[in-house]
């Protein structure tokens, strides 16, 4: 089963029913999909879906989140700083301790995680996380 980092571009863009990114959220929920979390990309999802949508949408949605088999906490022992975008680190940072597949986004400033040899950083836009997961 794959084991995937989820940024919260793509979870916030997948979350409503009339997305056609929904079949993200529908994945994890089937368990198509492992999803890697640490506390810091909890609270930067909570922060984001309550702005996005309300405090109560957030809460309801990582109450669930917290319950599902498939979603996994991770500890952070190393800070990489592999980008600039500093507050995006974590989401790296979960990648190499979780030992993640892919690490799936929308933002530009990922790819400069490409050039690296290590550690190597499977960067996916989210039609190429929907390709490897029907595989």
């Amino acid at each position: 089963m794959i084991k995937a980092i989820i940024d919260t571009n793509v979870l916030v863009s997948s979350l409503s029913s009339r997305s056609i990114y929904h079949w993200l959220i529908q994945d994890l929920l089937d368990e198509k999909y492992e999803l890697f979390v640490t506390d810091e990309i909890i609270l930067e999802y909570e922060e984001v879906l309550t702005l996005k949508y309300s405090a109560s949408v957030a809460g309801n949605f990582l109450i669930a989140l917290k319950e599902l088999p498939n979603v996994h906490f991770v500890h952070v022992y190393f800070r990489w700083n592999l980008i600039g975008e500093e507050d995006d680190n974590k989401f790296v940072d979960c990648y190499v301790a979780a030992g993640a597949h892919c690490l799936v986004t929308h933002d530009a400033h990922f790819g400069v995680l490409k050039s690296l040899s290590f550690p190597k950083i499977n960067v996916l836009k989210i039609d190429g996380f929907q390709r490897a997961v029907s595989e």
